[in-house]
């Protein structure tokens, strides 16, 4: 009995396989981008680039908390889960780029610099770390490599979904999903203050985050002792104007675009509000599983009001000029409120006027941007149809 039950569950599990080889392969044919798609194709790539995007979420959140705690390891856990979404965002990049399905031109360029890009950043940071030791911060070369490479990846994938997508509720939530999977990726770097600064609380309290190993590796790489100013060294390497900085001038671009993009009121608020959420939800799980916890950005909700309410302005111009100043008013007020009540990485309030001027020029940029390839509000021009059969 055990053969006919082992074939009978063998068969069960290659029926799924075989039907969905079946359907996909008709579609495996070569083609220019922006071809017309059938909307059931269309679907699955982007629900591909979800799951995709879903898993290096997950990694990326997994793994800035397990650096806080662990020695490095190319085979640690959120590398694999990052891994995992690499090889679906690789097949996905081949698929768009022989089938030409999917994507316009545009979106298939930069999804394929942004995939090249991050391909190879893995391999130059892992040379690093075997050069350099453990790599202190996140805002390394190497590491700013495997964000531009993701950001520009995402930006190729909004610019496809914005174009073939039909109109619709999906079509919204879609692009607000998006565009949060690219705030997450900007947001990123920032995390290392945040987790940073309640890893100096863990050492204040006599209860270190960080495993021995660690410390004494990150205090022979920096030729010092085991202490806590080497503890603030390892957690906050960066000045106390970059975090505020950041925030503000460039993470508020992200949501700039978003607004202009998704065209809808208060959608920059609500992506804004999704990571937060997200933020807040993995806390208490890194907590549990006794993993390093971190502050979490609650201001960056009073900058996105205020990035929504700069749109009932409607000269862009004036929009932006005026939002910047709105924007990094609400930022910083907001910073500062969380840094009394709750807890912050430490800021530089004296840069908020570097920060206004550059979120301004780059709000201009923005605008110009969005205009000048028509991506404002809605669809136009050339457009992938959902209506043709393989």
């Amino acid at each position: 009995m055990k053969p006919r039950t082992s074939s009978r569950m063998t068969g069960w599990a290659r029926s799924p396989l075989k039907s969905a080889a079946a359907w996909a392969l008709p579609y495996w044919t070569r083609g220019e981008p922006g071809r017309e798609t059938p909307s059931d194709l269309f679907r699955v790539l982007y629900l591909g680039w979800a799951v995709a995007l879903t898993l290096k979420v997950l990694g990326s959140s997994w793994d800035v908390s397990w650096h806080f705690k662990w020695l490095r390891d190319d085979l640690a856990p959120p590398h694999l889960i990052n891994t995992v979404g690499t090889v679906i965002v690789v097949a996905l990049t081949i698929v768009h780029g022989y089938t030409g399905y999917g994507v316009d031109r545009t979106a298939l360029r930069l999804i394929q610099v942004g995939t090249g890009v991050f391909l190879v950043a893995v391999p130059l940071d892992l040379i690093n770390h075997r050069v350099n030791g453990l790599d202190i911060t996140s805002w390394s070369p190497s590491h700013m490599l495997l964000y531009i490479g993701t950001a520009l990846m995402i930006g190729g994938v909004i610019r496809g979904w914005f174009v073939g997508a039909p109109e619709g509720r999906t079509r919204t939530v879609m692009l607000g999903a998006l565009f949060l999977f690219c705030l997450e990726n900007t947001w990123f770097p920032s995390q290392h203050q945040e987790y940073g600064v309640f890893g100096i609380h863990a050492w204040d309290r006599g209860e270190p985050y960080a495993e021995p190993i660690l410390l004494q590796f990150a205090a022979d790489q920096m030729g010092r002792s085991v202490d806590r100013n080497m503890v603030v060294a390892f957690s906050l390497p960066a000045p106390d104007y970059l975090y505020p900085v950041y925030a503000t001038a460039v993470c508020m671009l992200v949501l700039v675009l978003a607004r202009l993009m998704i065209g809808r009121a208060w959608s920059a608020t609500l992506i804004a509000a999704g990571y937060v959420a997200y933020r807040v939800l993995i806390w208490p799980l890194l907590m549990v599983a006794d993993f390093p916890i971190s502050a979490v950005p609650f201001f960056l909700l009073g900058a996105a009001v205020c990035v929504d309410l700069a749109f009932y302005i409607k000269v862009p111009v004036l929009r932006a000029v005026v939002g910047a100043a709105l924007v990094t008013a609400g930022s910083y007020l907001s910073l500062n409120l969380q840094h009394t009540l709750l807890d912050s990485p430490p800021l530089a309030n004296t840069s908020a006027i570097a920060a206004g001027g550059l979120l301004l020029a780059v709000w201009l940029g923005g605008e110009w941007f969005v205009q000048r390839y028509r991506l404002r509000g809605q669809p136009t021009g050339a457009r992938v149809s959902a209506t043709a059969t393989p």
